[in-house]
């Protein structure tokens, strides 16, 4: 989610990568964090989008006001509450990394919505780096690490894979809002909307809300820092570089996420593990690449 409009004033390239590198890198943990609340799936999700509505209100606020939110903006407030709550139960039903991974082929999904529903073909390499990503994705799944405590790895990777879906929707959601929409009042519109509706969830599926640890609630507290501070700086980014450039950088967050999962959970990768986050990545970034040389030529 970028600014309307770009400052005029020109930032070195390196500052933009940077801030990007920096935002993925938070925004890996978050899967830690949510194992850390110790309440509910759809309940740590709340708790993220809650902590950070005050200071999100006061940027606003500093950024020429909350205004009212477009419906685009509330459409994004949606499919980020499906996303949070499909994620987060994935992190509850298998390992860390699976689900981080898993849930990162969201841009070819975008990619293969735009294909379907906005007949813009893609090229057969898409097609190719398509299957290549989702054949990772399976890899990662079926695979087992060692001593890796998961609940239900199958169930737990089709809620990940399910959050790629939802992602890609609210990526395109807002793609549409940005246009009218500044990143901090956007964020605290898609906020506004989507905190209650993770809580009415939580509470409707018995989850448990409060964190019962003072832990608990510094990880809630820190979920909804990740949330500002990860979002933000990949924002200030990707209005400074081209979107193909920021989906490829951005896969650095996965590799923080199975880092600390193995640091935190002790969740080892198995050698299939490794091997599929490597194939599906590897399938994401080559997507990215297909789209980026067919959209070359065109470019003035």
């Amino acid at each position: 989610m970028a600014e309307v409009a770009v400052n005029p004033v020109a930032h070195p390239r390196w500052q933009a990568v940077a801030m990007l590198v920096l935002g993925a890198c938070v925004i890996g943990f978050s899967a830690v964090l949510v194992r850390l609340t110790g309440v509910g799936p759809s309940a740590a999700g709340f708790w993220r989008l809650a902590c950070a509505l005050p200071l999100l209100a006061l940027m606003a606020r500093a950024g020429g006001g909350v205004g009212r939110p477009t419906r685009m903006a509330m459409i994004a407030g949606v499919m980020f509450a499906l996303d949070l709550a499909f994620w987060h139960y994935g992190i509850k039903y298998t390992s860390v990394a699976a689900s981080t991974v898993i849930s990162n082929l969201a841009p070819v999904v975008v990619t293969a919505f735009a294909w379907v529903f906005l007949k813009q073909r893609p090229r057969g390499l898409f097609l190719v780096a398509m299957a290549v990503a989702v054949g990772g994705a399976w890899m990662m799944g079926a695979g087992k690490g060692a001593g890796t405590p998961v609940l239900n790895a199958p169930l737990g990777n089709f809620f990940s894979l399910t959050t790629a879906l939802w992602y890609a929707l609210y990526f395109l959601a807002v793609a549409e809002a940005r246009k009218r929409e500044t990143t901090s009042r956007l964020m605290l519109w898609s906020g506004l909307v989507g905190a209650p509706l993770l809580l009415i969830a939580a509470v409707l599926l018995g989850e448990q809300v409060l964190p019962s640890t003072l832990a608990g609630a510094a990880a809630c507290l820190g979920l909804g820092l990740v949330h500002i501070g990860g979002q933000g700086s990949i924002a200030w980014a990707m209005g400074r570089l081209p979107a193909a450039l920021a989906s490829v950088v951005v896969l650095v967050q996965p590799v923080v996420a199975a880092y600390a999962g193995w640091l935190l959970f002790g969740e080892a990768l198995g050698p299939l593990q490794v091997a599929g986050a490597a194939v599906a990545l590897s399938g994401v970034v080559l997507a990215q690449w297909a789209a980026r040389t067919r959209a070359t030529p065109q470019t003035p």
